[in-house]
């Protein structure tokens, strides 16, 4: 008869021992596959409740992972002997003490999270109402005068919206009144009292061939609506898609990623349409997607650019463009830029948007993110190769908001001296104190919306 402990008899390889990490690594790699089809099906399930639970057990596994990432972190940094850790500037040590008061801290509990001896906390405390430049706890504070103000806008609006260049920041604060130079905008990031290079567009040619495949002319945007650019994209939802299995990646489909078309004027380099897909979607659904872009548009381009994706290169593709007048022309194969302007919309978007943020497994909320995004690109975001002006001002043709009167905080500055790029004249009188007021579109703290306000 077999004995009872036939089930813990059965015995193991040889070699596990020298395969137990990698083991380790395929069983969490499972796990995460496992988990993610799970919450795939709470987000689509007809029970609100499950949906809650499903979207409450996502935050608790990140709040998980990100406390994970701490305690590595941590842990490096109790390794370096205490003295020569870096000491906190004064500003990070008033955001310790708020912190402190805002959960309630003990001095030893404050101490222990942010790695410093209780009774450093303690003397933060005591020498809290300091003043002057040499206090020990400091906060940051706008000035009256214009080298320090500007420099405490510049950096401010840095810090709410790390996305921004010196270039795109230049652009932002031109719009709302506030004209600086790009060099004067990198000088006060670097400069005192501390807190990349925007890659600019193509120009409005691309380099394109006919549906035969041969080299054609190039085609010239010459106005709104005469050149579209078109191109589909996978967007992934669980920030990657490596596996520890063969063939090492997981399938670009729901619900590890989604699929994006996007639709992109090439004149004004407004988003003209949009639309998310679970999976790769067909040539018919492209063309029924490009069909509801023209009617909420009312309007027909003369070209459509795109790639030889197999959505596009088919003769039911072709057949729809010639029923629409449409002329298709395909980005030249290994040539640079021939379909960079949707390209670079692309790499936009999931820089300043779908990277930052917990992308929904609800395709409706995944549309509904996608689409405030795109609101936001067109109507405030200013773009470099447009002068500073956004895709609906060139769209549309309205006056550029950079070109209006401007505000000048130097209150001695010459009326009729000319200002950072665009020049143009003051508006009331020089020496105006200023606020930054940044909102953002639809409550997204991706989508800043920059504003100068005069204050008395």
């Amino acid at each position: 008869m077999p004995s009872k402990n036939a089930a813990t008899a059965i015995p193991l390889p040889r070699s596990w021992p020298e395969r137990i990490k990698s083991a380790i690594l395929h069983t969490i790699s499972l796990a995460h596959l496992a988990i993610t089809h799970a919450r795939g099906w709470a987000a689509d399930a007809v029970n609100p409740r499950a949906r809650q639970a499903a979207d409450i057990e996502r935050l608790g596994t990140e709040v998980a992972m990100l406390r994970e990432e701490l305690a590595v972190k941590d842990a490096r940094l109790r390794r370096t002997f205490p003295h020569r850790r870096p000491h906190y500037l004064p500003a990070d040590r008033m955001r310790i003490l708020e912190l402190k008061a805002a959960r309630g801290w003990s001095l030893a509990q404050a101490a222990k999270a942010f790695l410093v001896d209780q009774q450093t906390v303690a003397d933060w405390l005591e020498r809290v109402d300091e003043s002057g430049p040499a206090a020990l706890v400091q906060i940051a504070e706008p000035a009256n005068k214009f080298p320090a103000f500007v420099r405490y806008v510049v950096q401010r609006l840095k810090t709410l919206c790390p996305t921004l260049g010196k270039v795109k920041i230049t652009q932002a604060l031109a719009r709302a009144g506030l004209h600086l130079g790009a060099t004067t905008v990198r000088r006060m990031l670097k400069g005192p009292p501390a807190s990349p290079e925007p890659v600019g567009s193509t120009g409005r040619n691309g380099l394109v061939v006919d549906s035969a495949g041969e080299a054609a002319r190039v085609v010239t945007a010459k106005r709104p609506n005469h050149v579209w650019h078109v191109d589909l994209t996978a967007v992934p939802i669980v920030s990657g898609y490596w596996a520890t299995w063969l063939p090492w990646s997981l399938p670009q489909i729901w619900p590890f990623c989604w699929w994006v078309a996007v639709v992109v004027d090439h004149f004004s380099r407004r988003v003209m349409g949009l639309a998310v897909w679970k999976k790769p979607p067909t040539s018919q659904q492209v063309r029924e997607f490009l069909a509801r872009t023209i009617r909420a548009n009312d309007a027909t381009p003369k070209y459509i650019i795109c790639d030889k994706g197999c959505q596009f290169w088919n003769d039911g593709f072709k057949r729809w463009c010639k029923r629409k007048r449409i002329r298709p022309r395909f980005g030249a194969v290994g040539q640079h830029g021939s379909i960079a302007i949707v390209e670079r919309f692309i790499r936009s978007m999931k820089d300043e948007f779908t990277r930052r943020i917990l992308l929904p497994l609800r395709q409706a909320a995944m549309s509904n993110q996608a689409k405030q995004y795109a609101v936001w690109f067109n109507q405030h975001r200013p773009h470099t190769s447009l002068a500073g002006r956004t895709p609906d001002e060139v769209y549309h043709g309205k006056h550029p908001a950079s070109r209006y009167p401007r505000v000048e905080p130097r209150a001695r500055w010459p009326r009729g001296s000319r200002c950072a790029t665009p020049n143009v004249p003051i508006r009331g009188k020089p020496g105006a104190r200023l606020e930054l007021v940044v909102t953002f579109h639809a409550g997204n703290k991706n989508l800043p919306v920059v504003q100068i306000k005069q204050v008395a």
